[in-house]
């Protein structure tokens, strides 16, 4: 399996309209042709354990035969921003500043690295993007954090340079330091610092990788998750010109929550669901350029294998 296998589909919008619901029907129905599939719940907030009646923790857990899921850890995204913390307290006090752990600390809570959550959820996209499965879904959190999400690399970039041009400069200062008592003998076997194991450099060389692969249209695609309403299709707008200025390839959107009538029921409330609802997808249909998949507002549970399935059915019913 190489990295060109693996593609990226994500789930995103507004809080409460069922990304969660509709990535893991997403990937049930992969797995149910036998692609290798795993989703992951970026939202701090994880409910995908709850949509698939399973514990679920940061390591992926097997839901059935090709199917496994995840949870992310913000851990994750601690533990990246304290190794940058920590490779330039090294360089720190090789230059000779004295710096002990609870300048350390000082200097890890100063929060160098921005969004921890989201620090985390690009950890995990690099982590698998190109690991052993065929297809990786994404349960993003509400549009707030996914655009965040989205503008980290960029924000990474930057400021991981900054940390990598420090870091050069107190190197070179101490060499030269070192130099004036050891001569040339300072800089045998060493080498400018940015190779691997650096891990100013690894976090800025991953993030920068996880920003191309979010932007390629041959590996990435972006559903955007509304119901039909007024609220949710005005944010859902706002969502799509932000990917489409980021760059983000928008693939379609999902309407969830549709009202049916399976049982013709002529009552002045179905009667209004139905007008009401019927209203808002021709709005949808006006105010987007996209393909528009829809899911009927579904009876009964909403959780386990079994409902899961029932989405899945209308999801790619719309293909």
């Amino acid at each position: 399996m190489t990295e060109t296998d693996t593609d990226i589909v994500l789930y995103g919008g507004k809080g409460g309209v069922g990304k969660t619901t509709c990535a893991a029907a997403h990937a049930l129905a992969g797995s149910r042709t036998g692609e290798r599939t795993l989703v992951v719940s970026t939202d701090p907030a994880h409910s995908l354990g709850d949509a698939f009646d399973r514990e679920l923790g940061p390591d992926p857990t097997e839901i059935r035969d090709s199917l496994a899921a995840v949870e992310v850890d913000s851990k994750t995204g601690q533990d990246a921003y304290r190794g940058v913390v920590e490779a330039l307290v090294a360089e720190f006090r090789s230059a000779g500043l004295r710096l002990d752990d609870a300048d350390l600390e000082r200097l890890f809570e100063a929060g160098l690295i921005p969004g921890g959550d989201e620090v985390a959820a690009l950890e995990y996209v690099a982590r698998y993007a190109g690991g052993d499965y065929d297809t990786v879904v994404f349960d993003t959190a509400p549009t707030g954090h996914t655009l965040r999400l989205l503008d980290l690399p960029d924000v990474l970039a930057e400021t991981l340079g900054v940390a990598g041009d420090v870091q050069r400069r107190v190197r070179r200062t101490a060499r030269a330091a070192r130099s004036v008592v050891l001569g040339p003998a300072a800089y045998w076997g060493s080498g400018d610092g940015d190779g691997d194991g650096n891990a100013v450099t690894d976090l800025r060389d991953r993030v920068a990788a996880v920003g191309a692969l979010l932007r390629d249209p041959g590996r990435t695609r972006f559903r955007v998750v509304l119901t039909p309403e007024r609220m949710a299709i005005a944010e859902s707008e706002r969502l799509v010109s932000r990917l489409r200025e980021a760059a983000v390839p928008v693939d379609s959107l999902v309407v969830n929550r549709v009202f049916t009538n399976p049982n013709d029921c002529d009552c002045d409330r179905c009667r209004r669901d139905a007008t009401r609802h019927a209203n808002r997808l021709a709005a949808v249909d006006e105010a987007f350029d996209l393909p528009v998949r829809r899911v009927p507002e579904l009876p009964g549970e909403s959780q386990g294998l079994a409902a899961l399935e029932r989405v899945a059915d209308a999801l790619y019913s719309n293909d």
